[in-house]
């Protein structure tokens, strides 16, 4: 029996949570495969963790802090499969046994029935080993919302080919035992964001190539509004709030950790550079980008 441990975390978003959770649990698998689902509910005040147990008792819930945010509360999760590998009655030597396939889900994504079949059988196209993204749309138009990126920083429309990526949005991503055993688990360090795109990144330096899967397999609604540091209209210290949030997806001390990794020092002084001077200058920033 071939094993998938999916990994979500979540924070008072109940209703979309347990939409994420129907979803999957609509999925056909193929026959010898098992599916155990890891869920952080990082310190939920609307019920959620309760509203999971009792609609969907199999999901393993651990508790978090309400300070882990996607990335942590994912490290967290698959921190757990090791545990519960640990505890397996059938584990008698005591050591670790690694699930075959990890499952990253984002509980606002709704994947198709289909897409845990489509994922396996491109996962076993590329022999197990590589990473396969599975891309989203918006519901109601059909546009591409999270997906993969091409070297440029372009993301990746599906086609109905495997197509190669240089890293990825983590709405949706299967990882084998191979790929788990070479790259890891993500990285701590980052807290909410960025996590994601750096283990993309990391499998590049252990050999290990990401593909987006053919077609779209799930639902996802964009996110791609601009952040409050980056508006005008924004007073100054709700700016820097903003911008040193953990919820920032370019909060100035993990970016620069994540670029500098990467790409490099110069790099990293210049997006430093950037962010700040598009956070305390605004309009002067609209005005250099229109006119660049």
């Amino acid at each position: 029996m071939k094993t998938i441990a999916t990994l979500i975390t979540c924070h008072n978003r109940k209703q979309k949570t347990l939409a994420c959770l129907a979803a999957l649990f609509q999925n056909s698998l193929p026959a010898g495969y098992a599916l155990d689902v890891f869920l952080v509910d990082d310190g939920s005040t609307d019920g959620t963790a309760q509203a999971v147990h009792e609609a969907f008792p199999q999901v393993r819930i651990i508790q978090g802090n309400g300070e882990l945010f996607w990335n942590r509360g994912m490290h967290k999760a698959w921190e757990a499969t090791v545990q519960s590998k640990l505890d397996s009655k059938n584990n008698t030597n005591g050591q670790s046994q690694a699930y075959d396939y990890y499952l990253w889900l984002n509980d606002d994504t709704n994947i198709f029935e289909n897409t845990l079949q489509t994922l396996l059988q491109t996962a076993d196209a590329t022999e197990n080993k590589a990473i396969i993204v599975a891309a989203s749309c918006a519901k109601a138009t059909g546009e591409l919302t999270y997906s993969g990126f091409l070297a440029s920083g372009e993301k990746i429309q599906p086609t109905d080919q495997l197509v190669q990526a240089h890293t990825f949005h983590g709405n949706c991503v299967l990882i084998s035992k191979y790929v788990y055993q070479k790259v890891g688990n993500l990285d701590p360090l980052f807290h909410h964001s960025i996590g994601d795109m750096d283990y993309g990144l990391r499998a590049i330096k252990h050999g290990v190539k990401s593909f987006i899967a053919p077609s779209f397999l799930a639902h996802c609604e964009a996110h791609d509004t601009l952040p409050q540091w980056c508006l005008a209209s924004v007073p100054l210290v709700k700016r820097i709030r903003s911008l040193y949030s953990p919820l920032g997806n370019n909060q100035p001390y993990y970016y620069s950790r994540f670029a500098l990794r990467h790409f490099g020092v110069l790099v990293a002084l210049k997006h430093l550079c950037s962010m700040h001077l598009r956070l305390f200058f605004p309009v002067l920033w609209k005005k250099l980008k229109t006119t660049l």
